[in-house]
């Protein structure tokens, strides 16, 4: 048992922390929505939150390499916490403006892309720990990632839809208390690294420098940057408002993102048993374009709710490998000694258009209405996926794949 410890403590905090933030990704937008009445606050408050998070996570790689993950997450998650848990609190005593809204959010995002970032650096030493190959914990994250992205929406539809956007985000503070406790009680001491004076930029820079020196990581986060702000789009603004404008209400938007995250747990769990024996470049692009195209196309059409959730549930299938690819690429590519460093400037590289998403999304559908913008968000995510898939470093992803089956 004392094998599987770390890794089981892995799994239960990144799934806690991931479920109060889907919980809270839907309760947030859904309570601007319904008590402004506008569509381009919704953006905004994403924009809010997301702004700080990639600004934040660029930032902390030193930071984390310096002092250890494990304190970056004690104190990141506590802070999480506690904001989440002021919203309700303000909201119930009746002070709760929109501007203290933007300044909690923005603290929350702070605190939380270190904290998301510093869970990550765990993979690789729970992985030497408990014996198990590299991608296959990168395989069991993923799974759990879907997993909370079936689990929170879920929950957010059902505890929104009774009680209010306001109660649902008790649930996400305490959910978030209880990853920072899994992993301050059971996950590995590093030693803090005794930092040299002056030298916080200097390191930035060498990860910095590492991350432009790397053609695929370049590549592969630069698509995933379109990518991201289009998803944040479709889940903070465009659902929210077609579940508002076809009376289907937030217990739609929960069914669609636990239909397509229920599915991915099945290609997630095949990723964690094959994903070694599986060529990562075509599996790369075929989940993303068919984890992503053919859910703008049917909500851009007036057909029943049951076809909607049926195509959610068939990209879900798609886009369950791609996670478990991208760390394992990562985590082959980047010494250690650079890895908080590359991760962190990496994640908040593929972040940056989130803040931008629901801002975008606000306008498009004030501009050209909702379906047209569904086609245009699915248009754009196709190319951001086919374009940069041409590239020649692209083929080294199946080079590296080969690599690590001969290494072993």
């Amino acid at each position: 048992m004392a094998r599987w410890r770390q890794l089981a403590a892995l799994l239960a905090a990144n799934g806690a922390s991931w479920t109060g933030s889907r919980i809270s990704g839907i309760a947030v937008p859904w309570f601007v929505l319904t008590t402004t009445g506008s569509a381009v606050r919704t953006g905004v408050v994403v924009a809010a939150q997301m702004g700080p998070y990639v600004i934040s996570q660029a930032l902390s790689g030193p930071f984390i390499d310096r002092v250890g993950p494990r304190r970056v997450v004690m104190i990141a998650d506590l802070v999480v916490a506690t904001g989440v848990a002021l919203i309700p609190l303000l909201h119930g005593l009746d002070v709760l403006t929109f501007p203290l809204l933007l300044v909690l959010l923005a603290f929350i995002g702070a605190a939380d892309g270190p904290s998301n970032s510093a869970k990550g650096i765990f993979m690789p030493e729970v992985a030497a720990n408990s014996r198990v190959p590299l991608e296959r914990v990168t395989g069991l994250v993923g799974t759990v990632e879907r997993t909370a992205t079936v689990v929170g929406p879920a929950i957010a539809g059902v505890v929104v839809a009774a009680w209010g956007a306001a109660t649902s985000l008790w649930i996400t503070a305490g959910l978030e208390l209880l990853g920072g406790l899994l992993v301050a009680v059971f996950l590995p001491r590093k030693e803090r690294r005794r930092a040299e004076k002056g030298s916080y930029r200097r390191e930035l820079r060498e990860g910095a420098a590492f991350l432009k020196r790397d053609r695929l990581l370049m590549s592969m986060y630069g698509m995933i940057t379109v990518t991201n702000l289009i998803d944040t789009a479709m889940f903070s603004v465009l659902i929210p408002v077609w579940a508002q404008e076809t009376g289907h209400g937030p217990t739609a938007i929960g069914l669609l993102a636990s239909s397509l995250s229920g599915a991915a747990i099945v290609s997630s769990l095949l990723a964690s048993a094959y994903g070694d024996r599986i060529p990562r470049r075509p599996a790369y692009v075929l989940g993303f374009v068919l984890g992503g195209v053919p859910r703008f196309i049917i909500l851009a059409t007036a057909v029943p709710l049951g076809w909607i959730v049926a195509v959610h549930a068939f990209t879900g299938l798609a886009i369950g490998f791609l996670n478990p690819i991208i760390a394992a690429i990562l985590f082959e590519r980047v010494p250690e000694h650079l890895l908080g460093r590359v991760r962190t400037l990496g994640g908040s590289l593929a972040w940056a258009g989130i803040p931008f998403g629901g801002v975008i999304a606000g306008a498009a559908i004030t501009a050209i209405g909702l379906s047209p913008a569904f086609l245009v968000f699915g248009l754009v995510h196709l190319l951001a996926v086919l374009v940069p898939s041409f590239r020649p470093e692209w083929s080294e992803m199946d080079r590296q794949a080969a690599a690590v089956d001969d290494a072993a």
